[in-house]
């Protein structure tokens, strides 16, 4: 699938309060797709997402939904209605959860006039270092064979594609070709800090690796000259 450089960066407006937010997104305006996370939207709520769409931002609603069946089913039903176009919800809460949530948002973005949502499974978040991951969870299988047991769970119940470390891109993308989409976080360009992520890579080793879209925070957030450092990881995809 053909993308722009700026459609493939998803911008994380993490740790910021409404507000902020808002005017972060203004303040950019090459940006296309913004992660609305569940900090930013327990403060702000609905009309986060709904003001970030009136700005002509796409959103990434990243609440990682895991319930009972019915619920994330409602849950992702009233996502899709607010016009998010990236959803997520864990893969780890089963076959049926994930059916019918994805039936419910496709039901609800078609009833509403609004782009079908691309809902994305949750398989092991990037904060996990492996060994912990083992020894908290009390799950023996490691994580490079319990990520795509989750991948494959999640493409055989029809959801879209994957949240995953950028380290295990590659050997998704060889098993769930395009169109499944694969977002991955803990991308950090050439220089950045780690901070809480433990699995990274840059940019343009990511889309190498078989990324479909990036998810960046605090390199382009936390910048001096936000609009620079956004700019930035366009060019180093473009070249």
């Amino acid at each position: 699938m053909n993308r722009s450089a700026a459609d493939r960066i998803i911008v994380a407006l993490d740790g910021m309060a409404p507000e902020r937010a808002l005017g972060f997104a203004a303040l950019v305006p090459e940006l296309r797709w913004v992660k609305v996370g569940l900090e930013l939207f327990v403060a702000g709520g609905p009309d986060v997402v709904r003001q970030l769409r009136d700005q002509g931002k796409r959103v990434f609603l990243d609440l990682k939904f895991h319930d009972i069946p019915a619920t994330m089913a409602g849950a992702c039903r009233s996502a899709a209605r607010l016009g998010a176009e990236l959803i997520t919800v864990h893969a780890c809460a089963g076959s049926e959860a994930l059916r019918v949530a994805q039936a419910a948002a496709m039901d609800s973005a078609t009833a509403a006039g609004l782009p079908l949502p691309t809902l994305l499974a949750v398989t092991v978040l990037t904060s996990w270092e492996p060994a912990r991951f083992a020894a908290e969870l009390a799950i023996e299988e490691p994580v490079t064979s319990y990520v795509p047991r989750l991948a494959d769970l999640a493409a055989s119940s029809g959801i879209g594609g994957c949240v995953c470390s950028p380290l295990e891109v590659a050997s998704l993308r060889s098993a769930h070709p395009e169109p499944f989409a694969l977002v991955t976080p803990g991308i950090r360009p050439a220089g950045s800090a780690l901070g809480d992520q433990q699995r990274v890579m840059t940019p343009a080793e990511a889309i190498a690796a078989g990324s479909s879209q990036l998810v960046i925070g605090r390199p382009i957030t936390a910048a001096a000259d936000p609009a620079a450092a956004f700019a930035a990881c366009c060019a180093e995809l473009s070249g």
